[in-house]
């Protein structure tokens, strides 16, 4: 057995439950061997559907499905606990045992469901080897840093054999240094595994999920592959994760009229109907700031206000009431921005991509 071939089968898994105290209602698939990624601002019921899907929480309506098994339904009364779901869950925290070695944190999976004292400590042996943990088996907790718990973690997740990895910002608790490993060992892992996976981090949904899921107020807002949402996103909050500008109106003329009744100029992926709810997708590096309409004017340029001023890397964020630009500090310096500062921006219309939008904004 290796990592990315599980012996227990896999299968899809279907959430399509409502839980009334959390006010959250989804419909969420993940296909067999896909990792998608659950995004959202805090609270908007990400792991509420995690808990859902692992037995930890029973909704008030709906159904979780593994395949062809019915592991909830509320209206049936069935409920399969979460010992017997073949689902494992891998915590923000590893939650290691403190008082048994690695290797026996490892083998209490294949233990609990059943295996014998030899199969679940060959079984350990074997998920400690694959994520790099043998010189560590005989350790207890205290004496592994947090990036080497969270592998033992990742391993005692895995030596369960699931059919179904559920993942809650597996690296949210770990220091910048342990990140990137971890990280590559989830992205290896969870390779044609049939993989959900809760995260804040941009970069964890751009290398480990197939597709994503955007998640507000309870509801599925957005969906999509992960390079359609990160680049071309169609919800509020969608666009704030990938770092892009959102802005909405309605079609005009292959074009964007925004609620104030300026014309945003830009290139439509499709064919937009006259009058039809549109969003704008523009990256902040193609937005240039000026304090008066520059010369060659562009397709667009664009009156505003600096609403606030921002490290972003190298750069300096600068958030309008209209749209963010990314510029260097010597150049907010030579403009002399603040807040309140009166400012032209300008983008070309080749950098302004048009699609179809909903007609209410969801943050």
């Amino acid at each position: 057995m290796t990592p990315t071939q599980p012996s227990t089968a896999l299968r899809p898994l279907h959430v399509d439950v409502t839980v009334d105290s959390r006010d959250v209602a989804v419909d969420l698939h993940v296909n067999e061997g896909e990792t998608v990624a659950l995004l959202g601002p805090n609270g908007a019921g990400k792991s509420t559907v995690l808990a859902v899907a692992a037995g930890l929480l029973r909704p008030d309506r709906g159904t979780v499905t593994l395949g062809d098994r019915t592991l909830s339904d509320a209206a049936g009364r069935t409920w399969v606990p979460p010992h017997d779901r073949h689902i494992a869950l891998l915590a923000q925290d590893a939650r290691l045992f403190p008082h048994l070695s690695a290797l026996d944190n490892v083998a209490f999976g294949p233990r609990a469901s059943g295996a014998d004292r030899r199969t679940a400590t060959e079984r350990a042996a074997h998920w400690l080897e694959e994520v790099g943990m043998t010189a560590y088996a005989r350790r207890r907790p205290r004496e592994l840093s947090g990036g080497q718990a969270q592998r033992v973690a990742v391993a005692r997740a895995l030596a369960t054999e699931p059919a179904v990895l559920l993942v809650d910002e597996p690296l949210s608790a770990l220091d910048v240094e342990a990140a990137p490993d971890v990280r590559d060992l989830l992205r290896r892992v969870t390779q044609d595994r049939t993989t959900l996976v809760v995260t804040h981090d941009v970069l964890d949904a751009a290398l480990l999920a197939d597709r994503v899921a955007v998640m507000h107020a309870g509801r599925i807002v957005e969906e999509g592959e992960t390079s359609r949402v990160l680049s071309r996103p169609t919800s509020d909050f969608g666009a704030r994760f990938a770092g892009l500008n959102l802005v909405r109106g309605v079609a005009s003329g292959g074009h964007l009229r925004m609620p104030d009744g300026r014309l945003l100029h830009g290139i439509a992926e499709t064919a937009l109907e006259d009058g039809s709810p549109a969003a704008a997708v523009v990256a902040p590096s193609a937005v240039g700031v000026h304090l008066d309409t520059p010369h060659g004017s562009p397709r667009n340029s664009l009156d505003a206000t600096v609403t606030d001023l921002e490290p972003h890397g190298q750069l300096v964020r600068v958030r309008t009431d209209l749209l963010s630009a990314d510029i260097t500090p010597p150049a907010v310096a030579d403009l002399g921005l603040a807040r309140g500062s009166r400012v032209v921006l300008s983008v070309k219309a080749t950098e302004v991509h048009l699609h179809p939008a909903r007609s209410t904004s969801l943050a």
